[in-house]
């Protein structure tokens, strides 16, 4: 079969939603689209990026073979449909706009879904989702839980998690596929109701055993002795030290600092006022340089700074 496909069928086009007063265009619905968003440890929500599928049925009269290749570009979906019946071929490229794949399963994607619900033993009955039908068209697709059920699988009797996915056809009649589920996910045996043949694995896959997660550890908080620490007292003891020589080479630079402190002192001690922060304020006002000049004559009975004179009676 050569590589260059010639397209005799339908060209590419659009994904166009149906008309006023048809059928309404498919939707996922709220369930759905919530149990997507909790698959916290699924990257991109299942998501598409890329997808090839290729089923084919070898009739020695009319062997059939059909190709489906799904690629996201951009804010759209490309849809690359193949039908080949015998020596006829016919190609079709349909593009869905992103607004309108919202809840959309792929066939890898919904592997990785039911693995997820065989996993956790629970299934979204209520939830719609959408999917491709035969026709490549958007459709509805819903999720059954049919219980458990034990089975042979390479000659051991194992028990498994039936679900059932159906796909609701907007033309056609639904088509559902019951898939036998093992404890860890994986796919023991798969039915397409009313198909006389199924698909079953020959052995007996080894199973990946549920990890328990571990509470986090406790840690009581302990009161901080500094002074028991070595690095923290070492470090206080060196700070001490480097405060007390900045300190004193300052006080070297400025002995007026000291002078200022001492006189201060002395006149507090001296005049032992009851006021001492309004006594340092007027101690030390003259020193300010916003300060506007005293008056020539002061008053013996001047007020503290910090107090405004009592209504009504002007200023000393």
């Amino acid at each position: 079969m050569s590589s260059k496909l010639q397209s005799t069928g339908h060209r590419a086009k659009d994904y166009q939603p149906p008309a006023q007063g048809s059928l309404a265009a498919p939707e996922a619905n709220a369930e759905a689209i919530h149990f997507l968003s909790n698959l916290r440890y699924l990257s991109w929500k299942l998501h598409i990026m890329e997808q090839h599928s290729q089923e084919f049925i070898k009739f020695h009269i009319l062997p059939m073979e059909h190709k489906m290749s799904l690629v996201k570009q951009d804010d759209q979906l490309t849809m690359t449909r193949s039908v080949k019946e015998g020596e006829e071929m016919k190609t079709e490229v349909t593009f869905f706009p992103g607004s309108s794949t919202v809840g959309f399963i792929s066939q890898a994607a919904n592997l990785v879904l039911l693995r997820v619900m065989a996993w956790r033993q629970t299934v979204p009955n209520n939830a719609r989702f959408l999917a491709l039908d035969t026709e490549g068209k958007l459709c509805y697709s819903t999720y059954q839980a049919l219980g458990f059920q034990t089975i042979e699988v390479d000659r051991q009797q194992v028990r498994v998690f039936i679900v059932e996915q159906t796909v609701h056809s907007v033309k056609g009649v639904p088509s559902s596929c019951q898939f036998y589920l093992l404890s860890d996910g994986h796919l023991a045996k798969r039915i397409q109701v009313g198909s006389p043949g199924y698909c079953m694995i020959p052995k007996m896959p080894v199973l990946r055993e549920k990890e328990e997660i571990e509470p986090r550890p406790v840690f009581e908080k302990k009161p901080l002795v500094w002074e028991e620490d070595l690095e923290l007292s070492s470090r206080f003891l060196d700070r001490k030290e480097e405060l007390r020589v900045r300190h004193a080479g300052y006080l070297r630079q400025h002995p007026e600092a000291r002078a200022l402190v001492a006189d201060f002192l002395l006149f507090l001690l001296l005049r032992q006022p009851r006021d001492v922060v309004a006594f340092a304020a007027e101690h030390f006002g003259p020193f300010a340089s916003r300060r506007p000049p005293p008056p020539a004559l002061r008053s013996s009975t001047r007020r503290s700074p910090f107090r405004s004179p009592s209504p009504g009676r002007p200023p000393a």
